[in-house]
């Protein structure tokens, strides 16, 4: 037999072997019906010290893969069928194993912690998990202030707890290489929360500071805060003098009956206005003072 022969019949025999392997998964799907119901998934070593003893001298390959793994886990069961109940407990331990075999693996701190906090079905809802991973992130590189900033918004936007977010970014914004504007979002964050006190002293920090914008932000982060103060302490004097039976709320009653001395003014020497019939005082929308970005905790009232 010729070598072109050869050849032909080696392609045919690849061809045949092929078809039948196709045919045979048609029957076997055929037979065999696969289930709807997600088969069990395992993760043979969850142990990340274990993991870096086997890795040998591949730690950077082997934490390459372990991150695709932990990137197809969360994409799978984020994207599964309704019918299916969505789970991600091999979650953190993928990325623990990831971590540990590259301590430098920015991405997968940072985006893990996005998949870790996504609330379920979108994602485990572990916020827990995402800080510790951070903090992992933050031993190996104390000087990333971006992992300073990722806790603060887990704490922010999932854990709604206002006072541990401006923490974060505080600490953060403290890093020789942190952005300028880690500070001012810190400072709104506590104003966020209610904290006014805490917010204006940080506020106060950033008058001295050698750029100008951030001395003009913190001078009308300020003069917001003192707004709500005013505004507190307006409302309190509305609830203490309510108007004759009939009467609608305003400026001019209080003033004719001697309870103000005149228009009460925000710190840009706007009036304020007030609600007749609810008594809720606010600022003027001729005010420069808006929007006011903190105002959370007055409208909940």
């Amino acid at each position: 037999m010729t070598a072109t022969a050869r050849h032909a019949a080696l392609v045919a025999a690849a061809c045949a072997a092929l078809g039948a392997a196709v045919a045979l998964q048609l029957a076997r799907d055929r037979w065999y019906p696969r289930s709807d119901i997600q088969a069990a998934e395992i993760l043979y070593v969850r142990s990340p010290a274990a993991m870096q003893r086997l890795a040998l001298d591949h730690d950077s390959l082997l934490a390459d893969v372990y991150w695709i793994r932990a990137v197809q886990y969360y994409g799978g069961n984020r994207l599964a069928p309704q019918l299916r109940k969505h789970h991600y407990e091999l979650l953190y331990p993928m990325l623990d194993i990831t971590t540990s075999l590259d301590p430098h693996f920015n991405i997968a701190y940072r985006f893990g912690a996005i998949f870790l906090s996504e609330e379920y079905p979108g994602g485990p809802g572990r916020s827990d998990q995402a800080i510790a991973l951070l903090r992992k992130g933050l031993a190996a590189r104390p000087d990333k202030w971006q992992y300073y900033l990722d806790a603060g918004f887990v704490n922010y936007f999932h854990l709604h707890d206002y006072r541990a977010a401006a923490d974060w970014f505080s600490r953060g914004a403290r890093l020789p290489n942190a952005p300028n504007w880690m500070p001012p979002l810190a400072a709104a964050t506590l104003a966020k929360g209610n904290d006014r006190a805490s917010s204006r002293f940080l506020w106060r920090q950033l008058l001295d500071s050698d750029q100008a914008w951030l001395r003009n932000a913190a001078t009308r982060a300020l003069q917001q805060l003192d707004a709500l103060d005013q505004m507190d302490r307006l409302e309190e004097i509305v609830r203490r003098y309510p108007p004759p039976m009939g009467q609608p709320h305003s400026w001019i009653g209080l003033i004719r009956r001697g309870v103000l001395a005149g228009l009460p003014v925000d710190p840009t020497r706007t009036p304020y206005d007030i609600d007749p019939e609810t008594g809720r005082v606010a600022l003027s929308p001729s005010s420069s003072l808006n929007p006011m970005p903190f105002d959370t905790a007055r409208q909940a009232r």
